[in-house]
């Protein structure tokens, strides 16, 4: 994964750049599975592998391959990253390791779905009584907010072409 950041970091190829974040993605989608969070696997690899890359590949097929280098300093923005990246760095310090049995999520949220998930749900499987009905509202909200995305790019291409239609209509 560190090795696909760094190619997308580095090229200048706009094509190539789209291809390696999808392959990012897979990769992120498989490092999920490994650790076990099967459903986030699956909304990486729909979404972040599948329907961003067709979305970007589409806005590609509107701007060009290559990257317009510009000309000011990249200090600040990699002053805020490296900001950035500390402060979430630090915010994980206080964190339980991974596989901790006397981590907090152990200790109360899974016995609780484990002795009440069906009475209070009716679903007799635990993972589908978490994932339908707990987490039902986020879920939907992971949705909205895909679903406003996808949106968002498609006034954001509908524009483009609407600007070149009046570009065209100008010129002739």
């Amino acid at each position: 994964m560190v090795l696909t950041v760094f190619l997308i970091i580095r090229l200048h190829n706009l094509f190539a750049i789209v291809m390696l974040s999808g392959i990012y993605s897979l990769l992120a989608a498989t490092f999920f599975v490994v650790v076990d969070a099967v459903d986030v696997a699956f909304t990486e690899a729909a979404v972040g592998a599948g329907i961003s890359t067709v979305l970007m590949l589409g806005a590609l097929s509107l701007c060009g391959r290559d990257e317009k280098v510009a000309d000011r300093s990249t200090l600040l923005p990699l002053l805020v990253v490296v900001v950035t990246g500390a402060a979430l760095v630090y915010g994980t310090l206080d964190m339980p390791s991974y596989g901790d049995p006397n981590a907090p999520i152990h200790q109360h949220v899974a016995p609780r779905y484990i002795e009440k998930a069906e009475a209070e749900t009716s679903v007799p499987n635990i993972v589908t009584a978490v994932l339908a009905s707990y987490r039902g509202y986020d879920t939907l909200g992971e949705v909205t907010v895909i679903f406003t995305a996808g949106i968002g790019v498609l006034v954001l291409l509908g524009r483009v072409r609407l600007g070149r239609r009046k570009e065209d209509e100008d010129t002739a």
